[in-house]
């Protein structure tokens, strides 16, 4: 019996440690191996592995003979800051990470544990891609993968972490997560790597400037979060678990209320100027709403004209979306469309309530944008908030124009609570474009037309543009001072706590993809 715990001791511990020299590679690598990883992602002590043992059974060229345990990933279920989650880690110093069939069973049913549990799901992806000896059964696994992510979309929590190579259909897996980190200089994602772009079209491109973190954070928008090194990327990945529920079913995790319905915070109105195209940081915005002025921006660097952040509002979560007036002066686009549609979606999907704030001059005009297709894609915006049945709070800091103003979250498609600050200006167009328009032959025959339009611009404001116009027609709740702001989300979300929306009876709604 001693024997026999001697051995089982010696090789858990062979399989724990590794292959010496595939090790030392990793970390000459600037990688850290799959257990390190779990270790500064769970809490300590926490994790619990499933199939430490499996072991391949295909006999594929070079395969017969190799025969390690875990398969190349390393899966099971721990804590982080006490709460249950569960997770795979891809192990590159075993066949270099590559996905076979006893491979992907091991992720197939930690995802279906952690669907079966409501518990969220991370994956630490650093895989070569398929295992080409085992052929079509590889491709297989990756279709099992891809079913679940759907599965278990809008269920629980799903994360992707890409810490090295993720290759061809692997990459679809963090497409179909809710959030992806990438760590700079060793990950890489695409669909036909440096070579086959090379023998195709003749580009030459190397890894990191066809799939590093920047191209997937700043270009692509794959990337949620770009993070230098692992340690950061992994404390983030624990950041944000805190910020969401376990499951559709569960509250997101509230901290006690901390007095913000109370509180002013006079600096909001320095902030932001009072002319209308003078430019503003949203994020001192933000800061100055949130608790403690923290909050966790997502896709912070892809479609910077609008920001998203998770935060608490007096202790309570909340998804942030706002117009960000330094980078095209706040205007919709399609980047910013799709980027802010996702968001609300997932904070529907969770409920998160949203706080919508509006700067917002407009979609952005010309070609580009018509034949990309932004009437489809602000479309998709329009529809996450429309179907959204979390409480929705829309705060008006100074400009809402045309179809933009709608598309934010307006009472019209059904925000719950509208409140706009008194430099609010809402309207089809700005006072200057809608003279030009409305008063074009008038100003053409005038002796002096510039006199003339700035009689009209201010007669026109007079009448359309006034703080208390949209108030009047009860399409604004209040008009609040900004210093008001905090406390006043803070009193709206607690108004709206126990919002209950039944949904139509249908299979699915069918968005503007």
């Amino acid at each position: 019996m001693g024997s026999a715990r001697e051995q089982r001791e010696q090789l858990r511990r062979r399989i724990v440690e590794g292959e010496p020299d595939a090790v030392r590679r990793q970390h000459k690598n600037g990688k850290r191996t799959a257990r390190e990883r779990l270790e500064l992602l769970l809490d300590e002590g926490s994790f619990t592995e499933i199939e430490m043992y499996r072991r391949h059974q295909a006999d594929g060229p070079k395969l017969s003979e190799n025969r390690p345990h875990t398969d190349g990933v390393v899966a099971g279920s721990g804590t982080v800051d006490g709460r249950r989650v569960f997770v795979y880690a891809q192990d590159f110093t075993v066949f270099g990470g590559s996905l076979g069939q006893a491979h992907a069973a091991k992720i197939h049913k930690v995802m279906d544990l952690a669907i079966a549990t409501g518990a969220p799901l991370i994956g630490l992806n650093d895989s070569g891609g398929a295992r080409i000896q085992e052929g079509v059964t590889a491709l297989d696994g990756y279709g099992g993968i891809f079913r679940r992510n759907v599965e278990a979309s809008g269920v629980i929590p799903q994360i992707s972490v890409v810490l090295g190579p993720c290759a061809g259909g692997a990459a679809y897996s963090p497409a179909l997560a809710d959030f992806t980190f990438m760590v700079r200089d060793t990950a890489q994602m695409y669909l036909t790597g440096p070579d086959v772009v090379a023998t195709v079209t003749g580009e030459q491109v190397t890894h990191d400037e066809l799939g590093g973190a920047d191209v997937h954070g700043r270009r692509s928008g794959v990337a949620s979060f770009v993070h230098d090194d692992e340690e950061s990327c992994l404390a983030d990945v624990r950041f944000l678990l805190s910020m969401l529920p376990a499951n559709n079913l569960e509250t997101p995790p509230n901290d006690p209320p901390g007095g913000a319905r109370d509180e002013e915070r006079p600096r909001l109105a320095e902030i932001v100027p009072v002319e209308p195209n003078k430019p503003y940081d949203m994020r001192e915005v933000v800061a100055e709403i949130v608790d403690d002025g923290e909050y966790m921006e997502v896709h912070q660097d892809w479609a910077g004209n609008v920001l998203c952040a998770f935060a608490r509002i007096d202790g309570q979560v909340v998804g942030l979306v706002g117009n960000q007036p330094l980078v095209l002066a706040g205007v919709l686009d399609i980047p910013a469309s799709e980027k802010a549609a996702r968001f609300v979606r997932f904070c529907d999907a969770f409920g998160i309530p949203l706080v919508t704030l509006v700067d917002v001059p407009g979609f952005l005009p010309g070609t580009d944008q018509e034949y990309g297709g932004i009437i489809r894609h602000g479309a998709k915006l329009l529809y996450a908030y429309c179907e959204a049945t979390v409480p929705r709070i829309q705060v008006i800091l100074r400009k809402a124009y045309g179809g933009a103003y709608i598309v934010m979250d307006s009472r019209s498609i059904g925000t719950d609570v509208s409140l706009a600050w008194p430099t609010n200006e809402i309207a089809v167009m700005g006072a200057d474009g809608a003279v030009n328009v409305l008063f074009r032959r008038e100003l053409a025959a005038a002796a002096d037309p510039e006199l003339l339009r700035a009689e009209l611009v201010a007669d026109y404001t007079d009448r359309l543009v006034h703080p208390y116009h949209t108030a009047e027609r009860g399409l604004v709740d209040d008009v609040i001072d900004p210093a008001h702001t905090r406390a006043a989300i803070a009193r709206s979300l607690a108004m709206l706590s126990g919002k209950r929306a039944p949904m139509p009876q249908r299979k699915h709604g069918n968005i503007p993809l």
